[in-house]
């Protein structure tokens, strides 16, 4: 079963994450490495960020699950020290929730 973890907001996608069968963890922000342990991060294939001030976790997601599909969900614009490791980066004000967890369950498969 896929596992997905959202740190920040809902935004939408927990509700388009069970339409697919997918569980959820979502993080209250302000984050850190021990809430990623306690989500089972080395168990998850996709990772929300849906507050702009959390990018500081997205290299620490990436150095403890390398292989991490690492999806920006927020209107914040993404912080350049991140962009090369993000898979994705969409404002949540131009992509619905369901179409983007479509497409990133779509990705995973590829």
């Amino acid at each position: 079963m896929t596992h997905a973890i959202i740190v920040g907001p809902d935004r939408g996608l927990e509700a388009a994450l069970a339409a697919h069968d997918v569980t959820t963890t979502r993080i209250e922000t302000p984050a850190s490495a021990a809430d990623l342990d306690a989500a089972e991060i080395d168990d998850a294939s996709l990772f929300f960020i849906t507050d702009g001030a959390e990018a500081t976790l997205i290299p620490v997601a990436r150095e403890q699950h390398p292989d991490l599909r690492i999806v920006w969900y927020a209107t914040q614009a993404v912080p350049e020290f991140v962009t090369r490791q993000l898979d994705l980066g969409v404002d949540p004000r131009l992509a619905d929730a369901a179409v983007l967890v479509e497409e990133q369950l779509q990705a995973l498969e590829s």
